[in-house]
């Protein structure tokens, strides 16, 4: 076989073979650079300033300490602070430096006066972390307790105080439900992604705005880089990086008025709400009993927390908005509503009330005994003529009841900024039958026309209620912050009022309605006329609602009747009645009487309101009116 021919080579243009070394030529020349530059840098560490690193790496460490920010401060609408911060000193430990953590965790105990078993519990639940990260022992020790670690510090190696930023609440245990209270993050909570930044030991809003606003109110931590010794004791700072504080929260809140609401409360359970009727705005979300703040500083302990489970005010509960009460005649309003809107009634067409009711086999009375004569739709109203409504409401139905009811924001929740309020119940013929599978009875509908049988709601919902009748029809979605502003000053985000439409009406039924109001204070015959000023014409409506059936109170006096058993008193009304600035709502749980009881509450309120728009002095002396003795014209 032919051997087989070379194969042919091209000649390279010498212009071509010219480019191709200078291309190799600076190859090699980056390629020497790049050798220069990490053998000098290998110099630098190694030979330069070998010692120092050689020490650093056998004798010492760097450790890093994050820094907890400062949260933002919480604010009235006028801008003075109800919360800020002020120091904590907690107790941490290092198990890196520990070499007998033992006999550590076992003296340390003893310190603290804490059992052994709550200290190996916190290291537990902290086993996940990385080692360096120190773990948070104790909590907001006092003074004594920080001198006496400080002066043993080398008998407790891996033991140190941290200081920390904790709430400093200004006014004790104000607008406690609202504002709500911070507590170390969970397990549970770690593991949900709007927590993805946060780590074990973490204090992070746990109820309330600061749950609700906490990315707005949590700051950025800063990092302190320091030098220890192989006993954790630090040499030196390397390097500090400060912590960014969190935005300041302006809420919609009036701290003179929210103080009033609170001290006319004290030693009752119940809830006090005020509104703006224009804007939504709260300027007032009392429930009392109230919680006790600083109980939840460093863990609250499970006594404490036992002892508020089984109070049986329940200061847990959140009234105002958790809170599902029978709204007994405040209700009539919505029912009065319907039956103008829907020709049931007219303004001057008359019932005559007898004291009672028949209808079925089944007597229904009304509240006064003796009855009130003959009245029209404004003297119902005024009088809370309970007959008048058993008749108005067996012609309305239930079912067009509950639409005047759901227009005016009842048996829904108002979409305010807290977490776990409830909606109520409106009840009617699809929800029984929802509910309970069974058939709605005519007779259940005279007890929900009186606000009574299956209807609940929350003092919340009947506050806007009561705005949205007298502000012209508008129903407002309720505000609790006003604006939110960095550390700085500048405005990072505002609040502008929210209509969530118009309520079903007239504006010439909703005149007669709120003129039959301002009756209930101000005319012969009003269940609310102890609650009357003197330079502000106020409107209302009082309630009374049952709580058990009245077979079980059958010929008690009310003393006589024991506290569970009594009704809860209502009033919710607005001021001043020409051109309505404010609505208030005054539950008290177990008041028995809405005139007696919740009426002085609202008057004090509306005293207050009015003296401090008008820029007159409080009488530090006069409190809520005394509860008049009650007699029959009191509902």
């Amino acid at each position: 076989m032919p051997p087989r021919p070379l194969a042919k080579i091209n000649k390279i243009d010498p212009a071509e073979l010219k480019m191709l070394k200078k291309r190799i030529d600076i190859a090699m020349a980056l390629i020497i650079l790049s050798a220069v530059l990490l053998l000098t840098r290998l110099w630098y560490l190694q030979i330069y300033r070998g010692d120092e690193y050689a020490k650093l790496s056998e004798i010492n460490r760097i450790r890093i300490q994050e820094i907890a920010a400062p949260r933002g401060n919480i604010l009235d609408r006028t801008g003075q602070p109800i919360i800020t911060n002020r120091p904590r000193f907690n107790v941490v430990w290092n198990r890196e430096d520990a070499p007998n953590p033992d006999t550590v965790i076992k003296d340390l105990a003893k310190i603290l006066n804490e059992d052994i078993s709550v200290l190996l519990d916190r290291i537990r639940a902290a086993t996940e972390n990385p080692r360096y990260m120190p773990t948070r022992l104790k909590e907001d020790i006092d003074w004594e307790t920080l001198v006496t670690i400080e002066n043993k510090h080398l008998a407790l190696p891996g033991v140190r105080i941290e200081v920390m930023p904790s709430r400093d609440y200004l006014y004790g245990d104000f607008a406690s439900h609202l504002v709500g209270y911070l507590g170390e993050i969970s397990r549970a909570e770690l593991s949900e992604k709007h927590y993805a930044a946060y780590q074990s030991g973490d204090q992070v809003g746990k109820q309330g705005v600061e749950k609700v606003f906490e990315k707005y109110l949590k700051g950025e931590k800063g990092r302190n880089y320091l030098e220890v010794d192989v006993h954790g004791f630090e040499q030196r700072q390397i390097k500090l990086q400060d912590p960014y504080p969190g935005n300041d929260l302006h809420l919609t809140l009036d701290i003179e008025l929210q103080r009033t609401a609170e001290e006319a409360m004290a030693g009752r359970a119940g809830a006090v709400v005020v509104m703006e009727v224009n804007t939504g705005n709260l300027l007032v979300m009392s429930s009392s009993p109230p919680l006790h703040l600083q109980e939840f500083i460093g863990g609250i302990s499970q006594t404490a927390w036992d002892r508020m489970l089984h109070d049986p005010l329940h200061p847990l509960l959140d009234k105002t908005i958790q809170g599902q009460y029978p709204p007994g005649s405040v209700f009539k309003i919505a029912t009065a509503l319907a039956a103008i809107s829907e020709g049931i009634v007219t303004p001057d067409a008359t019932y005559f009330c007898g004291g009672s009711l028949n209808f079925g086999n089944r007597r229904y009375g009304c509240w006064k005994k003796g009855g009130h004569g003959t009245v029209d739709f404004q003297r119902a109203l005024i009088e809370s003529c309970d007959v008048y409504f058993y008749s108005v409401g067996m012609r309305l139905g239930v079912d067009k009841i509950a639409k005047y009811a759901n227009s005016l924001g009842l048996g829904k929740k108002t979409g305010i900024d807290l977490e776990h309020e409830k909606g109520g119940i409106i009840p009617s013929t699809t929800w029984k039958q929802q509910r309970y599978k069974e058939k709605w009875h005519d007779g259940e509908t005279l007890s929900v026309a009186i606000g009574q049988g299956y209807v609940l709601t929350t003092p919340l919902q009947l506050c806007r209620m009561t705005a949205a009748v007298v502000n012209g029809g508008t129903l407002y979605r309720p505000q609790l912050v006003h604006r939110i502003t960095a550390p700085d000053g500048k405005t990072l985000k505002t609040f502008s009022p929210v209509s969530e439409g118009k309520i079903l009406g007239s504006a010439h039924s909703l005149a007669l309605i709120k003129e039959a109001l301002v009756g209930v204070v101000n005319s012969a015959g009003g269940t609310a006329k102890v609650v009357a000023l003197p330079d502000v014409l106020i409107g209302g409506k009082t309630g009374t609602a049952q709580v058990v059936n009245l077979s079980h109170v059958a010929g008690m006096s009310d003393q006589a009747i024991p506290y569970k058993y009594r009704d809860h008193a209502w009033f919710s009304a607005f001021a001043p009645a020409e051109n309505p600035e404010i609505a208030i709502t005054v539950l008290v749980e177990h008041g028995q009487h809405g005139g007696s009881a919740a009426g002085p509450v609202a008057k004090a309120l509306f005293k207050r309101y009015f003296e401090l728009k008008n820029g007159t002095p409080e009488n530090p002396a006069e409190g809520p009116s005394p509860s008049p003795a009650v007699d029959e014209k009191e509902e």
